[in-house]
């Protein structure tokens, strides 16, 4: 919303994510609507679509990088935060820029994790 959108709708499986989704838009103070859904394999319904580290496990990954390809192949943005997980299709991508992102180390194995933003290719791959 602060970059100008008409909307947001925030999606998310884990129903837990609506509380933080409330408490960003509260903090950040723009309106943002949120659903505790599966959106995979819908059809473009939006401009811009961004996802957060989504390819951390091989049969999920399996599910949605078809899904955003087809996205991006179908005119929409399709940017990506990942910050290096194995299944990650960077062929399908192209990288946008990286950052260091301060992190829990009770969570993650370091206290600053490498995160980079990606863009899906709007195109067949052959």
């Amino acid at each position: 919303m602060k970059a100008g959108a008409a909307s947001v709708l925030a999606v998310d499986i884990d129903p837990w994510t609506e509380t933080a989704i409330r408490l960003n838009a509260l903090l950040n103070g723009v309106d943002v609507s949120s659903a505790a859904s599966d959106l995979i394999g819908t059809g473009r319904d939006a401009d811009v679509y961004l996802a957060g580290d989504v390819f951390y496990d091989k049969s999920f990954a399996d599910r949605i990088v078809p899904w955003l390809s087809a996205l991006a192949k179908d005119g929409a943005d399709v940017l990506v935060g990942d910050p290096g997980r194995a299944y990650c299709p960077r062929d399908r991508m192209e990288m946008l820029s990286t950052y260091q992102v301060p992190v829990t180390r009770a969570l993650e194995d370091s206290e600053v994790k490498k995160t980079t933003v990606w863009r899906f290719l709007n195109k067949e791959l052959g």
